[in-house]
């Protein structure tokens, strides 16, 4: 048979879609999963289940490439995400599911996978994946392209965001999954939440999760799921969210700093960042020392925190950091904890720490 021009095309296109996409043998329905095992969401673990295997499927294209890489998922519920990351060829899928009601279903998808797929039981803010990738898929350097390894999941909203804030974390100090290099992930979140993530200064959404997702992460948000796709019905949309870790962060400094003065100064978002702000030190110093850290920082303390730009807070970040260096017992304050600082002689002179050099 001789091909034309249009029949090479459309068998090459064939070719790659065989190469990308693996069939996997006949299982019932998402749904009919559900059914089977008298599956119902647990009110009290936030659970919404995605049955469209359509959007299951954008969810990991959304991802990037995946096929030949390994993934972790976190969440799975009964599998919908999972078999859509099997049918887009991934190397090897590790799921991590707290709730073993869904080991049968998850059991079944093993099965026909031909041991691609290995379950682990345990909840995901204490699990460490150190162990769940092969040691050689690690980069050389930090610096390196991204890994082929993935991280996706369906997050519940109850765990979402004291999730993502305890893997920044983790990604600042290249440990769990971070210790192969800079691993993508791809997670859902209340709309509201990822409207945060990636909103930009000015914006009505600006918030102290807008700086900590910006400063150790390039951040997307892909697309938005309406809340009428998942059972049962949640009362918000759920936006689809990609984070791939700097190379370097735009705030170079220790993760508990970072997030001491973004929390102080966006807790009074609507008001001077400069009253916030003011909340880092005792009172007997308060007025002088805000006062110095934003001078030194070249910040206005009159803008609102939701008008600071990522750079404003890397010079505050350095402005605080350069007066814990000569009072580093400052560091002990907590504005909420304050009755347990004990406050040495502290005299208001001016810190010597105008000649600070920020980047």
């Amino acid at each position: 048979m001789i091909l034309t021009g249009d029949g090479r095309m459309a068998e090459a296109a064939a070719k790659h879609m065989a190469a990308t996409y693996h069939r996997l043998p006949p299982l019932p329905s998402i749904r009919d999963i559900v059914k089977l095992y008298n599956i119902r969401a647990a009110k009290k673990l936030s659970q919404n289940f995605l049955m469209d295997p359509k959007l299951t499927s954008k969810i990991v294209r959304s991802a990037g490439r995946v096929r030949n890489c390994h993934v972790c998922e976190v969440g799975p519920g009964p599998g919908g995400i999972t078999r859509s990351i099997l049918e887009q060829n991934a190397a090897h899928v590790t799921v991590i599911e707290k709730d073993p009601r869904f080991l049968p279903s998850l059991e079944l998808l093993k099965d026909a996978c031909n041991g691609k797929l290995h379950i682990e039981l345990g909840d995901v803010l204490t699990f460490n994946m150190e162990n769940s990738f092969p040691q050689e898929l690690a980069t050389q350097s930090w610096d390196d392209r991204v890994p082929k390894i993935h991280i996706i999941g369906n997050l519940p909203f109850s765990v979402s965001t004291p999730l993502i804030i305890r893997w920044l974390q983790d990604i600042s100090l290249r440990r769990n999954a971070w210790i192969f290099g800079r691993v993508p992930m791809t997670l859902t979140f209340q709309l509201e939440v990822a409207q945060r993530m990636v909103a930009l200064p000015g914006g009505e959404f600006r918030s102290r999760l807008s700086i900590m997702c910006q400063n150790w992460c390039h951040v997307e948000h892909k697309f938005t799921i309406p809340g009428r796709a998942f059972i049962p019905k949640p009362d918000v949309d759920v936006g689809i969210v990609t984070f791939i870790p700097r190379v370097q962060p735009q705030i170079p400094l220790d993760f508990k700093l970072v997030e001491k003065v973004v929390k102080c100064v966006f807790s009074f978002r609507q008001k001077y960042s400069k009253k916030g702000a003011a909340n880092l030190f005792p009172p007997k110093v308060r007025s002088a020392l805000v006062d110095q850290m934003f001078a030194v920082a070249d910040v206005d303390p009159t803008i609102r925190p939701i008008q600071l730009t990522v750079p404003e807070f890397n010079r505050l970040c350095h402005a605080y950091a350069a007066i814990l260096q000569q009072k580093p017992h400052l560091a002990k304050f907590s504005f909420h904890d304050s009755t347990a600082f004990v406050e040495e002689d502290d005299s208001c002179e001016k810190l010597d720490i105008g000649n600070l050099h920020i980047s």
